[in-house]
């Protein structure tokens, strides 16, 4: 059995829904989905992913990691979005990660990462975390406010499959740390790599706009944030966003 098994896709609905349905042998440390165009990319909720097809990294990485509480599973979204972030900061300046799952250049949105988790008893069985990364478009036609691609930020193009071995290989030194429990230290990696991360910034929940500054992410995902007067803000994934 291969440690890790790659899939490479002409096209495919989904990478995550694809790995979701697989059957096939797996690698005894994870299988990766690898494709040049999804039919049905999305990202966290509702949204979708614009990618033209063979420009961009788009992936979806199945795992079973050791000894994982569920309450304790956004370790897994930390661990993928560090594991871009890293490879992506090797390649120019500017990179954070935009909780809860995006990858930023200064305020445009290069990479976003959804994780989706099965559960038996209280322990996580297996892990399907679905990336995206804009490597080589051009051109962005769809009316995502924000995206950039490598491409635009370097001026050249990028050898896509450099960049996915690059993330894999990142992404076994995190995996390696969820299996060994060590989960505050992604923790304060992740906290350390965060967009907007210091200072006063707005933002915007169903009550309106406000400003306030980043306090810090829990470990089940909520992002806490301090007002202007002192009041504590604590939010889960769509209950505000950032105002940019």
């Amino acid at each position: 059995m291969e440690l890790i098994k790659t899939i490479r896709l002409k096209e495919t609905r989904s990478t995550n829904l694809f790995l979701h349905n697989y059957d096939g042998e797996e690698g005894a440390l994870m299988t990766v989905a690898v494709t040049a165009y999804q039919s049905a990319g999305r990202g966290q909720g509702s949204n979708s992913w614009e990618s033209e097809p063979g420009k961009n990294l788009l992936f979806s990485i199945k795992t079973r990691p050791r000894g994982l509480e569920a309450m304790r599973q956004y370790v897994m979204l930390e661990a993928g979005a560090l594991a871009v972030c890293d490879v992506l900061r090797s390649y120019t300046c500017g990179i954070t990660i935009k909780w809860p799952n995006d990858i930023y250049w200064q305020d445009s949105k290069i990479s976003g990462t959804l994780s989706e988790c099965t559960v038996s008893g209280r322990m996580i069985d297996t892990c399907i975390i679905g990336t995206g990364v804009n490597i080589n478009q051009r051109e962005f036609r769809s009316d995502a406010p924000n995206p950039v691609s490598l491409l635009n930020i370097t001026g050249r193009e990028i050898d896509k499959d450099r960049v996915l071995d690059e993330i894999i290989s990142q992404f076994q030194v995190y995996l390696s740390l969820v299996n060994e429990g060590r989960y505050d230290e992604i923790d304060s990696l992740y906290a350390a790599a965060l967009y907007r991360r210091e200072g006063l910034f707005r933002y915007k929940d169903k009550d309106g706009e406000f400003t306030a500054e980043l306090v810090r992410v829990e470990p089940d995902g909520h992002l806490v944030l301090r007002r202007t007067d002192g009041r504590i803000s604590k939010y889960a994934f769509k209950e505000v966003s950032f105002v940019i």
